[in-house]
This record gives structure tokens, C-alpha cells and sequence, in this order.
């Protein structure tokens, strides 16, 4: 009997330290490998479709003490294998599992996908890499059952190499996507969006020579923006074993080329002189084909040539002042119900912000797909971008803090030569103590120094949060706008406090002399609701909310531009009136049915007489 109780204990313990290991080997974080950009222009496939599925609830990586990873099958019928991605559901992907099972609507846990392809290598002696649009929130990765790291962020990219794995018959990719809220993620434990889970942008299959251009940064030097011979400038970034020593750039339709010396850690630096080049705005948004070349590699991009700058309290673009009529936008398909994911759905969003008088959009509140970056530098739309460091950060944790810098990596590293992207946002309504303002300075002070071609912001909150009090007179002097080209507020009196008629006796006060936005303003309207203009909820009270206040931002020091809140309604959990929200934010001056509200109009007037405004000058 001692015996027997010996040898159980013995099978527990080992049972434990199983368990302890496989947990352990999860909370690792390894380093991506080289992050393949410009895939679309590569030789690339996509891995989209349908892909098996299968829910771990506890975020164990494992079912029956076998790693999910491994994708096991039973070696013969003595063997114990306790899941089957052979005998699971699907998933399409791109998209969210919350929007393609009822039963996963409000799960947040871990899922693991897998895909299973075979291969035809499109280029002799290729390396291959897997790059992954975005997946909600933290990604483990392997390929053909041999784990290969993890990604923290739920919407940046990342890619990893799999040119020594990959067969040419039955690969197997898994991904297992844990999208629960933690104090510790960016963003927090509470947001005020949708928490769509899964891999929620495309997953595609590239490849590219042993030696090829890893990257590229190309710009107009902005002190020859209004000179009659301008300047571009730029470098080259080539990765692989034994690189070549020189690479060629070239812009065909300027008739310039140039070849360039590599030094011995791949990086080589250009310069051009032209009076040729036509310069990006919303009114001409030229672009050019730039082709790089070595004698490996080919990579071609589409290019616009724009200076953006702050003079006093003016933004200046190309030299010359303008207003930024901008909107707010979420990064979802409201008529589909779920994340944005393809460039139909930018083109949607894009084309309600062009009928709506905008020059300028608001990604808000984390990075939006690399579709509505592109399709913005086609149409003329200026873009402000960010980073979900929204409410609840924890701005005393080093590690969150490297980790904001980290997804900013990334996506600057996607988008830096998009000439629509003007201003990079470091924060969202967080409240100013000695850990955030610390935390805010270093990202700040990160971004510059790798991408000081553009402006920052931040959206902040007037020093009273209250709306209507008494006071004539607002205040914003967020400290951390020391360290901002832009200084940015949301301000909603008349629905969050106060009544739209307290507008009229509102004046601010800027504690900075900078231009100002106003990143966000509005309130609520059920589409399709009428009633007088003090009845909330309906489109005339949103209307005349609007009108409102429009007159007392124009009374703004400094008022360079204005992103209201926001383009069209959006799911989130903390909106659940009945008959009225019913999940939905009802902020949009679209519906989630795509018909426009009176409040659209009434922005879409002032936006008329602001660009004929500006055009006189």
C-alpha cells in the first residue's frame, strides 16, 4: 500500500513538472527574425482561406498534455492523442473568430490555427519567410512542429524565417493567438472598441534571394520644399550572408539613377537633385515608381515626395500652411461587423472620408492595416497614426515600456516612405503623473530618433476633465506636450457634461505656442431616430451638437485641424443601451448600415468653406 501511494505521488510530481515546463516555455519571448517589408511588392503568396482551429481556454499550448504545436497524430491505435486539427472546424483568415462563430462572440482565451499547404519555390535558392499582417493580441508560432517564437502586439507585423523547414509537400503553419486583456498589454485591461481576436490580417508566404534589399528610406529633404531645385535623400539597408558592394536606385519618370556604395554592414546612403519632381498633396497626389537593384535583388515601391514641418501655431505641408480636415476612423468594417482586413474595406472608409471634405483621417486607436496607408498616399488623404497606449497603461513597467517601443518599430518600419502618413501619436486620454509623463518622454524621444522626418502628438484631455463647469475658460497644458510638434485635445462638452448651448461662452487657453487639432469631439444619434435638437440620441441633437461645437473650436488659439469622433459607429462592450446602442458606439456620423447622419452634412458644409478658406492663401 506504502508502495502504491509512493508511485502515485511520483507520477504527480512528474506530472507537475511537465506541466511547469510547458507553461515556462510559453511565457518565452523570442526574437523575430529580419521583418520583411514591402511583401506585396516581393515574390510572396497568400496563405488566406480556410484554416482548422482549435480553442485552448486554459492558454496552456497544450490538450491531454500535448503541445498543440507539434499538430500530433495517433502513431498507431494504442497512442493517446487527445485533439485533431484534421477533425476540427475552420476559420477563414483573414478575419476574427468573434465575427465568424456565435459561440466565440465574446471569447477571449487562446486559439490555435493551423494552415497546411505544399511548395513550389518561385525563385532558385530562395529564402522563405512567413509574415503576418496582424493577430490579436500575443502569437505563438511554429512551423512544421518545430517552435519558432512569439509576437506581443495586436496590430503590428511580424515575419520569421522558414527557409530550412519548408518541404514541398505538406507544411504545416500553426499560429496560437491569445487575445485575454492583461494590466501588462498595450492596450490595457479596458478599452473602448471591440476586442477582436485571431489573425485578423492576411498571412502570406515570401520570398527573396540569399542576398537581398531588406529595407529602404526615401524622402524629401524639407528645407528644398519651396526651392526650384529640391533634394531627395535616402538609404539602403541589404541583408544576407555576403551581400554585394553596390546597389542601384532609380526613379525612372525624374530620369534619375545613381549607383551606391554598401559598406560592410549593408547600409549605403543617396542623394538627388532635381527640378522635376512633382510634390504629394491631397490635391495632387503624385506618385513615383522607385526601383532598387542589385545583382540578387529587385524591389520596387510607390513613392510621394512631401516636407511636413510646425511654424508657430501653423502646419506647414510642402512649405505652406494648412487646415487638416480630418475625421476620426476605427479600423473595422461596420456592414461586415468585424476588423478591417482587405482594400475594399479601405477603400469604404476612405470614400465616406473623401465625400465628406477630408484631406486628413485619424487611425485611431492602434495601427490600421498597411491597405489604408497605401490607398491614402493614392487618394490625397493625410494620416495621423498611433499606438493603443490608451487608458490604464501600466507607465511604471519597464517591460510595457520596451514593448511600446518595440510595435512602433515595427510599424514605422512599415510605413515610413508612405508620403500620406504625416504625424505619429504617442497617447490617448492618459492622465499626466510623474511614471506617465516619464514613460510618454522616452517613446517620444524613441520615435525621433528613428523617424524624425515626421510630427508627434499626443491626444490629450483639457487640464479640467469636467465638462460644464462654470469657468469661461479652458486650460491645456499637458506637460507632455513639451516633447510635441502638435499640441492635440478631445473635448466633448455638451455630452459628457454641460449642454451644446454652453459652447457659445467656452474660450481656451493653449499653454504652448503650437498649432492645435482637435482629435475629438461629438456624441451620440441613432440613425434613423428624429426628434427636436435637445432630445438625445437623435440625429438632430448630434447635428446641432456639431454646430455647436464647431463655433467654439474656431475660438481655439493655434487651430490648425480637428478630427471629430467619429466616421462611423463601431462595436464596443461598454456601450449596451437597449434599442439605442445595442454593443455599438453611436458616435459615427455613419451607421453600421452605411447611411449618413444629419451631423454629416453639417460637418461636410464647414469643411467646404474651410478649403475655400485656405485656398486664398
Amino acid at each position: 500500500m506504502i508502495n502504491l501511494l509512493k508511485m502515485k505521488i511520483k507520477n504527480y510530481m512528474k506530472t507537475i513538472f511537465f506541466l511547469l515546463c510547458l507553461l515556462f516555455s510559453y511565457k518565452q519571448l523570442y526574437a523575430q527574425d529580419n521583418f520583411i517589408t514591402n511583401v506585396n511588392n516581393r515574390t510572396h503568396q497568400s496563405l488566406g482561406g480556410k484554416w482548422k482551429y482549435i480553442i485552448d481556454q486554459y492558454s496552456t499550448g497544450s490538450i491531454g498534455f500535448s503541445p498543440l504545436y507539434e499538430n500530433k497524430k495517433p502513431a498507431d491505435k494504442t497512442d493517446r492523442v487527445e485533439y485533431s486539427f484534421d477533425q476540427a472546424q475552420s476559420l477563414w483568415v483573414p478575419g476574427s473568430w468573434n465575427a465568424q462563430k456565435d459561440e466565440l462572440y465574446y471569447y477571449e482565451g487562446s486559439v490555435w490555427y493551423r494552415k497546411t499547404f505544399d511548395f513550389q519555390r518561385k525563385l532558385k535558392n530562395s529564402r522563405v519567410f512567413i509574415y503576418v499582417g496582424a493577430a490579436n493580441y500575443k502569437t505563438d508560432y511554429s512551423f512544421n512542429g518545430k517552435r519558432l517564437g512569439t509576437h506581443e502586439g495586436g496590430f503590428t507585423p511580424f515575419s520569421f524565417e522558414v527557409t530550412d523547414l519548408i518541404k514541398d509537400k505538406d507544411n504545416f503553419l500553426i499560429l496560437g493567438v491569445n487575445n485575454r486583456r492583461e494590466k501588462e498589454n498595450i492596450p490595457g485591461m479596458v478599452t473602448d472598441w471591440y476586442n477582436y481576436g485571431g489573425i485578423t490580417r492576411d498571412v502570406t508566404l515570401v520570398e527573396v534571394p540569399q542576398n537581398y534589399i531588406d529595407d529602404f528610406t526615401i524622402a524629401l529633404k524639407k528645407e528644398t520644399a519651396l526651392s526650384k531645385e529640391k533634394e531627395i535623400v535616402g538609404s539602403i539597408q541589404l541583408t544576407g550572408p555576403k551581400h554585394p558592394t553596390e546597389a542601384m536606385i532609380e526613379i525612372p519618370e525624374l530620369g534619375l539613377s545613381k549607383m551606391i556604395h554598401i559598406n560592410k554592414e549593408g547600409k549605403g546612403n543617396f542623394s538627388f537633385k532635381t527640378r522635376k519632381v512633382e510634390l504629394w498633396d491631397p490635391e495632387n497626389p503624385k506618385l513615383y515608381t522607385i526601383n532598387i537593384s542589385t545583382d540578387e535583388d529587385h524591389l520596387s515601391d510607390q513613392v510621394g515626395f512631401r516636407s511636413i514641418e510646425t511654424k508657430g501655431t501653423q502646419i506647414l505641408l510642402n512649405g505652406k500652411p494648412i487646415f487638416l480636415r480630418g475625421i476620426s476612423i476605427h479600423d473595422e468594417n461596420p456592414t461586415r461587423e468585424d476588423r478591417a482586413n482587405s482594400m475594399d474595406d479601405a477603400r469604404l472608409t476612405l470614400e465616406w472620408t473623401k465625400e465628406l471634405g477630408c484631406n486628413f483621417a485619424r487611425l485611431a486607436h492602434y495601427p490600421h492595416q498597411e491597405n489604408i496607408v497605401r490607398l491614402a498616399d493614392e487618394l490625397g488623404i493625410l494620416l495621423w497614426e498611433e499606438l493603443p497606449l490608451y487608458w490604464g497603461i501600466d507607465w511604471k513597467n519597464e517591460e510595457v515600456l520596451a514593448n511600446a517601443k518595440r510595435q512602433y518599430a515595427e510599424i514605422i518600419r512599415r510605413d515610413k516612405n508612405r508620403a500620406a502618413s504625416i504625424i505619429w501619436s504617442i497617447a490617448n486620454e492618459t492622465q499626466p503623473d510623474e511614471a506617465r509623463n516619464h514613460f510618454l518622454t522616452e517613446v517620444a524621444q524613441y520615435i525621433r530618433k528613428i523617424d524624425p522626418t515626421r510630427l508627434l502628438s499626443a491626444a490629450c484631455k483639457k487640464d479640467s476633465w469636467h465638462d460644464g463647469d462654470k469657468s469661461k475658460w479652458y486650460m491645456v497644458s499637458d506637460p507632455i506636450a513639451k516633447e510635441l510638434d502638435i499640441v492635440s485635445f478631445n473635448e466633448y462638452l455638451g455630452w459628457y457634461g454641460g449642454d451644446p448651448i454652453e459652447c457659445r461662452e467656452k474660450n481656451f487657453k493653449i499653454a504652448y505656442e503650437k498649432p492645435v487639432i482637435i482629435s475629438e469631439f461629438g456624441g451620440g444619434a441613432l440613425q434613423g431616430f428624429h426628434a427636436d435638437s435637445k432630445t438625445r440620441w437623435s440625429e438632430e441633437y448630434q447635428a446641432n451638437l456639431y454646430k455647436e461645437n464647431i463655433d467654439m473650436f474656431e475660438r481655439v488659439p493655434g487651430l490648425s485641424g480637428m478630427t471629430p469622433w467619429i466616421l462611423a459607429d463601431f462595436q464596443s462592450p461598454l456601450r449596451q443601451l437597449p434599442n439605442v446602442q445595442d454593443g455599438w458606439n453611436r458616435k459615427g456620423l455613419v451607421s453600421e448600415k452605411g447611411r449618413k447622419k444629419q451631423a454629416f452634412y453639417v460637418l461636410q458644409e464647414y469643411y467646404e468653406s474651410k478649403k475655400k478658406q485656405y485656398a486664398k492663401k
